[in-house]
């Protein structure tokens, strides 16, 4: 009789594999017309936003100069990639997007003290108010690059308030 011994990183590394060759056949490819169908044209979606203006300045004196700088930056990135089948830059039938971020709050993390985000948003004379939260859960790595940890923070901020604002306005 044969005597077969397999270590315990053997038997981990021969079953990850096997569970790696069982999870391919789940991760299907697109067809090509859905992979590569364009966004719906701006003139079928009823608005146009030629361009998107942010205003951070009532941040500055809450929440500090890189807080407003980093949403600042973020916001018409994530207003755009929300709107981005309504967005038609430099376009002169288009209107301005004009946003205006009253407060932003980095809570402590979690779902108990997420981070916040509120501000108005205004295009063609219409007014919405926007609240928006973000849940972080803290990672050693946040520990050791706490700038950019705070920036990610405020740009998933920016994200949640574009798309609370999409919601908002219904299309």
């Amino acid at each position: 009789m044969s005597n077969i011994n397999v270590t315990r990183r053997a038997a981990f590394l021969g079953l990850g594999a096997l569970a790696a060759a069982g999870l391919s056949a789940c991760n299907t490819t697109q067809p090509a017309a859905v992979a590569g169908a364009p966004a719906a044209p701006a003139a079928v979606a009823g608005y146009r936003i030629s361009s998107v203006v942010v205003d951070t300045s009532p941040v500055v004196g809450q929440s500090g100069a890189s807080t407003a700088q980093w949403a600042q930056d973020a916001m018409p990135a994530a207003v755009a990639q929300a709107f981005r089948s309504h967005m038609s830059p430099g376009d002169p039938s288009g209107g301005t997007l004009s946003v205006v971020i009253n407060s932003i709050y980095l809570g402590g993390g979690g779902p108990a003290d997420a981070d916040r985000i509120s501000g108005v948003a205004s295009f063609k004379g219409r007014q919405i108010t926007v609240n928006a939260t973000s849940t972080w859960f803290p990672t050693p790595s946040d520990q050791a690059l706490v700038e950019q940890s705070m920036q990610n923070r405020v740009n998933s901020l920016a994200v949640a308030f574009a798309y609370r604002l999409k919601k908002k306005v219904g299309s």
